[in-house]
């Protein structure tokens, strides 16, 4: 990664350079994030309406499973329809499946109910790629590791946000849980639709035994043939399995210490002004480290702050101190790491990012299973083993994402 220059050095200066179809996009980010419920919420919502917690797990997981097959099929979209129409197309499904799901939220109609969930996990996941590989084509390159964080932001403002418009909601009527989320996917359509460039993805690529071939197979064949990129992808794996143990296995040793629960939303709240208020700061200083030297450095910070959860000895400070460390291990890997795609060539870059928005997906479903497992079984002792493997997605890192200088101009798929 290059050097910073002058016009790089703070961050009002790459905010005056953010080009306006780029706020665009972050807004309508933020937009469709002040309505991301079901994750969140949805637990709730179904034991409300009558299904025993075990469906409501069963439902949960359909929508992560959804979620996963979105992020690959969101990069094949982009390369056949654009990065604008598969936003648009996401955001229509997703608001057009949420707006129906109240009309299954019956006992009697679990099974339409886990189909309805899974596809509106598909759809709404299925934008991430197309968005990433907008950000990464319209940002200059020298401040494109910043529009990611700054994507990262707008993702972290409207999770911050979007509780409290949920807290509202219920007290009217649970359903609006779900078309509100339905109508700010609605907005998020119609901003892409008039406000987003019409940008085209190369669809072949030279394939480097013979002549151009269609991008779906050679793209994928250098996908699959990336070693390195593996390794990356391992890192994503562990790295996000971790993160979720700070809402699945933190709480769970807030409660056992016999903590009040308002000490778990003062961690929350910690964390959230941490990431939204210094961030784009912290990055502006990491742009100037090699990529991998980010990675790196910001997965191993995140291990130290778990592991520290393992020696809190109960006490409320240590908590919000290691949760502190935790978050700058963050943000110093984070938006590199969210970028680290985006530079590959555009023949294949959005399988890439799909490759990786799949793999955080996976994280993302696998964490709570493996939290709640190594809590029981290790107890206290699941931060340490935490903290290991945080060390093991650190070497990941290092590996996947160091350059190498050699067969460089054989290799396509080397950035």
């Amino acid at each position: 990664m290059t050097a910073t220059t002058d016009k790089t050095a703070g961050v009002l200066a790459a905010l005056r350079r953010t080009p306006a179809p780029v706020r665009y996009l972050l807004g309508g980010v933020l937009v469709n994030q002040l309505g991301a419920f079901v994750q969140t919420f949805m637990v709730l919502y179904l034991v409300f309406r009558g299904f025993s917690a075990g469906q409501a797990g069963i439902a949960i997981a359909a929508y992560s499973v959804g979620s996963i097959v979105g992020g690959l099929a969101g990069g094949e979209l982009v390369h056949r329809i654009g990065p604008r129409a598969t936003i648009i197309s996401a955001m229509l499904g997703s608001a057009t499946i949420l707006a129906v799901v109240p009309l299954f939220g019956r006992p009697g109609m679990f099974g339409v109910l886990v189909a309805a969930l899974l596809l509106a996990g598909l759809a709404t996941q299925s934008y991430r790629p197309a968005a990433a590989v907008l950000l990464s084509d319209q940002m200059p390159d020298d401040i494109r590791v910043l529009g990611f964080s700054m994507m990262r932001i707008a993702l972290n403002l409207g999770a911050a946000l979007s509780p409290l418009i949920a807290a509202g909601l219920i007290l009217v009527n649970w359903n609006l849980l779900l078309w509100f989320d339905a109508a700010t996917a609605l907005a998020y359509a119609i901003l892409a639709r008039w406000l987003l460039p019409e940008v085209r993805v190369e669809r072949e690529t030279p394939d480097t035994a013979g002549p151009a071939t269609t991008s779906t197979r050679a793209a994928y064949r250098i996908l699959l043939r990336d070693g390195r990129f593996w390794f990356f992808l391992g890192s994503v794996l562990i790295g996000t399995v971790i993160y979720v143990q700070y809402t699945v296995a933190l709480p769970l040793k807030i409660s056992s210490e016999g903590h009040p629960t308002g000490l778990y939303s003062a961690v929350l709240v910690t964390a959230s002004a941490v990431l939204i208020l210094c961030e784009l700061k912290i990055t502006t200083y990491v742009t100037r480290w090699p990529g991998y030297v980010a990675a790196t450095a910001g997965t191993v910070l995140m291990g130290l702050g778990v592991a520290g959860f393992g020696v809190s000895g109960g006490s409320a400070v240590a908590l919000v101190a290691c949760t502190v460390v935790f978050v700058f291990g963050i943000m110093i890997n984070g938006p590199t790491m969210f970028a680290y795609p985006a530079t590959f060539p555009a023949a294949v870059k959005a399988r890439y990012l799909s490759a990786h928005q799949a793999t955080f997906g996976l994280g993302l479903a696998v964490g709570p299973l493996f939290g709640v497992a190594a809590w029981v079984g290790l107890g206290n002792g699941v931060w340490w083993l935490c903290g290991g493997l945080g060390l093991v997605a650190a070497l990941c890192a290092l590996l996947g994402m160091k350059p190498v200088r050699h067969d460089v101009a054989e290799d396509p798929a080397v950035a």
